[in-house]
């Protein structure tokens, strides 16, 4: 998926309507969600800009006659003597160049998110879809049977996270095949069918442990939430 990917309408009622489908089965309450992006990692591009601020100290410590003579030679090739302070003034504007410079490259986006970590994307957008489950679904039906499909798009990464009475009778393990179901479809850009197929699977599940009882009501919207 080389770029965000926009929601059609007609892709959003398609959500709706196979979260409406799958809820008719279960005693389950499905919430899906769709952002654009779950952290700014600003901290890891600091970090980087850090680094490569750090990396311009190290070479002229490394080797300051070469690129003290860099210099000479760009300001007339005039052989100098160099004052401590001239010389720490001088790597402070280096190392503060290559930080700032780091920085500024790193407000393209792409290049920002190809800098961070996988596992650190991994760790971020699990955190952002417990938050998003705690605020929108944790303990808002009356069996605490609230799940939540949650898609983050420049990450390329989803989380299933489960209220209480589906994690006690659910093993995580168990939303694989909702999540195989779910990534294959988005990679190719199609997100409505990649999210429609990861409601059939989930609703699956939930039919088979917490079947409709008859007195049963819809107590989350169906509808898709984009944040």
């Amino acid at each position: 998926m080389a770029a965000i990917t926009k929601i059609s309408e007609d892709d959003r009622r398609r959500i709706a309507t196979a979260v409406t489908t799958a809820e008719g089965r279960s005693a389950g309450e499905i919430v899906t969600i769709v952002t654009g992006q779950s952290d700014d990692y600003a901290d890891i591009a600091l970090i980087w800009s850090a680094f490569v601020g750090f990396l311009a100290l190290a070479a002229l410590a490394t080797a300051p006659d070469f690129y003290l003579g860099i210099y000479d030679r760009l300001t007339g090739g005039w052989v100098q003597q160099w004052p401590p302070r001239d010389l720490f003034a001088a790597a402070l504007l280096v190392a503060s160049l290559k930080f700032t410079g780091m920085w500024l490259l790193q407000l393209w986006r792409p290049l920002r998110m190809l800098l961070v970590p996988g596992p650190v994307k991994h760790t971020r957008v699990r955190a952002r879809a417990i938050i998003c489950f705690k605020v929108g679904a944790e303990r808002r039906t009356h069996g605490r049977t609230g799940i939540l499909i949650y898609l983050s798009l420049r990450e390329r990464r989803a989380e299933i996270v489960a209220d209480e009475a589906i994690a006690s009778k659910v093993a995580p393990e168990v939303w694989g095949d909702a999540m195989a179901a779910m990534l294959g479809p988005i990679r190719e850009g199609r997100i409505a069918d990649g999210m429609c197929a990861a409601v059939e699977q989930v609703g699956a599940v939930l039919a088979e442990h917490f079947p409709r009882a008859g007195d049963d009501q819809n107590e989350l919207p169906d509808r898709l939430i984009e944040v």
